[in-house]
């Protein structure tokens, strides 16, 4: 009887292995750019093909143009800048809003028997509703000033932070709470010396969802009307059919919250320093 000595025969699989080992080691850069230029380049073929019209879809060129007169106009201290500054504050204070609640109620949740028995009903009642559907009633409550922006933008980003929060705190195991007893810590030495750092990759999963939450809530708040921030701006573009400035102020806005959950991202890197294989996933 002959034995097999080839590789191949012995390992059927190698073909395959081998061909995704070479897509995992696509640098990053590379690979984005390859998506990208596969994206504008089937863009392109749906514009010129007639099958969508223009009003609706425009062609890459046409948007990209676009793009540039509101870099333009930003970077001149347009009209558009002002607008932003708006949008970044509804922003940045609804995040601001959110981290306090959130933490608060999800330290109550995961902490106490009572926050657990009698608040966590009522929050996953809350969160299984459709927030955006608050929105007119943040506006009917605060008007159409920024406060109703940053209320629904809070509204929005909380709840992430809670399950977050609560999760982390029951992240440690049983031989860590054991140790503590011991010791002799109390409850509170317990809480801020060993269950909120051994509970930081949860609460940061948390927070990373609420920043892309915390974008939509405040661009909604704006589409119901009596905001000035770039959610506006699309609106009036979207009612003039001007669909190259829809797009451009959306890709600018992607960028805004882009810029939010990165930040979010570099103080995990800093406080989590531990947990390299979970951060960078995303970087």
């Amino acid at each position: 009887m002959t034995i097999a000595t080839d590789p191949q025969a012995r390992r059927p699989d190698t073909v395959w292995t081998e061909h995704v080992t070479f897509i995992d080691r696509i640098p990053r850069s590379i690979a984005m750019a390859g998506i990208m230029i596969a994206f504008l380049a089937m863009w392109q073929l749906v514009h010129i093909s007639g099958l969508v019209s223009p009003i609706i879809l425009p062609g890459p060129w046409e948007t990209g143009e676009d793009i540039v007169f509101v870099a333009k106009n930003l970077a001149s201290g347009g009209y558009m800048l002002g607008a932003l500054w708006i949008t970044v504050k509804e922003v940045i204070y609804g995040f601001a809003i959110a981290l306090a609640i959130g933490f608060t109620l999800g330290v109550l949740v995961g902490e106490f028997t009572f926050g657990e028995r009698a608040v966590l009903p009522y929050l996953v009642a809350i969160d299984t509703m459709p927030k955006v559907a608050f929105a007119p009633i943040f506006l009917a409550w605060l008007g159409f000033g920024i406060s109703s922006k940053v209320a629904l933008a809070a509204f929005i980003a909380t709840f992430p932070i809670v399950v977050g929060t609560a999760a982390g705190l029951h992240a440690a195991d049983e031989n860590a709470r054991a140790l503590f007893r011991t010791m002799g810590a109390s409850r509170w030495q317990t809480l801020f010396k060993m269950k909120l750092p051994l509970g930081m990759p949860q609460m940061f999963t948390g927070l990373k969802i609420a920043a892309v939450g915390v974008m939509a809530g405040a661009i909604t708040g704006e589409f119901l009307g009596g905001g000035k921030g770039f959610g506006e701006l699309i609106r009036v573009a979207a009612s003039q059919l001007n669909t190259p400035r829809v797009f451009s102020l959306i890709i600018f806005l992607s960028l805004l919250g882009l810029a939010l959950f990165w930040t979010v991202v570099w103080l995990e890197r800093r406080l989590v320093f531990w947990q390299r294989s979970g951060a960078g996933k995303f970087g």
